[in-house]
């Protein structure tokens, strides 16, 4: 899993600030969406205070996929070529299989593959740590600061407006600094203290519902058989046991898989499973699987378990997915619950609200602004998203349709151009556009 490489070394941030330091802006999370709105700012000039609780290198549970609306983000930090330079899977389509067994292939498009702009695969200890990297120089150098292991343990406010943060420098260290700005960004992930400030704290609402929150597992195998080589498909599965959600085998290159499985946590409630049994349950007897993973040797320790935040919308709701905003804060990313609903995925929905969030700083515009512009651009995705995860629990329509999809050329092209175009998604509602797509 990379050891030896660069990105398995620390990274050095510099001197923490002084307590009492200012800044034009607060960034809590060093993730992707974090990262995004610290670099953007950085750019433009703006004094930025990043701060993340890990210790570089730090691993983030993930998928490992990073999709093509990402890559114009990636590019624009200039991490792109950098990250070109290391070991990655490149991929090229993705693997579909129904609940039955049927199999079909999805080729991405072959313009987007050709400009290097249709995928990569690779663990997120190795993309964040260039990100950070990269992100950490146009910091310092815009007379900003960066912190590691710093926990935040308080955020500052009066009146409801958010004012800054205390953080505690180093585990159990009892040194705790406050730093001030006008705006500070919650990028902490699903447990994000900015969030709960933001949603619970000042607005008494309800930052969890299970029903758009996902259970992840993840684990990491050498020699899975099928999952060769430094470029192809990616693989998802909707099987039997795991409904709603899926199976996947999304290949890092090297001969390394990131083996995961993905529920719905309200499902999961209901039918009172566990995603490591369920997991262990699909390689050992699927028969799909059960034969690829008889010579594939687990990599020790890399089982580990996260909770998703689906930007899927929310009944009777005025802010869609949630609230995303106070005064004198925004939030991005999985704080901002902006997880795709149907395929998982979230760096760039994070990369996306990062740079959208850092814009509404430089330009001081309220968070109702923000909230409207974040739903409006991507809402009409997330909202497909759902439908199609909510189409997903009826079987024997998976079954019909991929079992179709594999025989016919014209709804493996309607598939490329639905991954290509997240708005292509809509005609997946148009029933006169499946009925003539799947019986003509």
């Amino acid at each position: 899993m990379g050891e030896g490489s660069f990105w398995e070394g620390g990274i050095d941030t510099g001197p923490v600030p002084e307590d009492g330091s200012a800044f034009d802006a607060i960034i809590v999370g060093g993730g992707p969406g974090g990262a995004a709105a610290a670099g953007y700012l950085a750019m433009a000039q703006k004094k930025v205070l990043l701060i993340e609780k890990g210790v570089w290198p730090r691993d983030k549970v993930c998928g490992d996929a990073v999709g093509g609306k990402s890559l114009g983000h990636v590019a624009a930090l200039g991490v792109k070529a950098k990250l070109e330079e290391t070991p990655h899977f490149r991929v090229n389509g993705i693997t579909f299989s129904s609940p039955n067994g049927a199999e079909v292939n999805v080729p991405l498009p072959e313009e987007d593959i050709a400009k290097l702009e249709a995928g990569y695969a690779l663990p997120r200890v190795q993309f964040d740590w260039l990100l950070f990297d990269r992100v950490k120089d146009l910091v310092i150098e815009s007379g900003g600061s960066v912190i590691q292991d710093g926990n935040v343990k308080n955020i500052i406010h009066h009146d409801g407006v958010i004012e800054g943060v205390e953080v505690e420098i180093g585990k159990r260290s009892g040194i705790v600094n406050s730093y001030s700005a006008p705006w500070t960004v919650g990028a902490g992930g699903y447990r994000c203290p900015v969030a709960k400030t933001v949603v619970e704290g000042l607005n008494n609402e309800n930052m969890v519902d299970r029903m758009h929150y996902c259970a992840g597992f993840r684990q990491y195998w050498k020699g899975v058989k099928g999952c060769e080589g430094d470029s192809g498909s990616i693989e998802i599965h909707f099987v039997d046991t795991v409904n709603p959600g899926y199976f996947w085998l999304f290949p890092l290159g090297g001969g390394v898989v990131n083996v995961g499985i993905g529920m719905v946590l309200g499902e999961m409630d209901k039918q009172k499973k566990k995603l490591k049994a369920l997991q262990e349950d699909v390689i050992s007897n699927h028969p799909l699987f059960k034969q690829r993973f008889v010579d594939a040797e687990f990599i020790k320790g890399s089982g580990k378990g996260w909770q998703l935040p689906f930007g899927s919308p929310r009944k009777g709701k005025n802010m869609q997915p949630r609230r995303v905003f106070a005064a004198g804060a925004l939030l991005v990313g999985d704080a901002a619950s902006l997880v795709d609903p149907f395929s998982g995925e979230g760096i760039g929905n994070a990369l996306v609200s990062g740079e959208m969030a850092s814009r509404h700083i430089i330009e001081n515009r309220g968070g109702v602004e923000y909230q409207e512009e974040l739903w409006g651009l991507l809402g009409p995705e997330l909202t497909n998203s759902y439908k199609m995860q909510q189409t997903s629990k009826r079987k024997w329509l998976l079954n019909w349709f991929v079992r179709k999809a594999g025989k016919k050329p014209a709804i493996q092209e309607m598939m490329t151009e639905m991954i290509a175009s997240k708005e292509a998604q809509g005609n997946l509602h148009s029933k006169w556009f499946i009925l003539k797509t799947l019986l003509f």
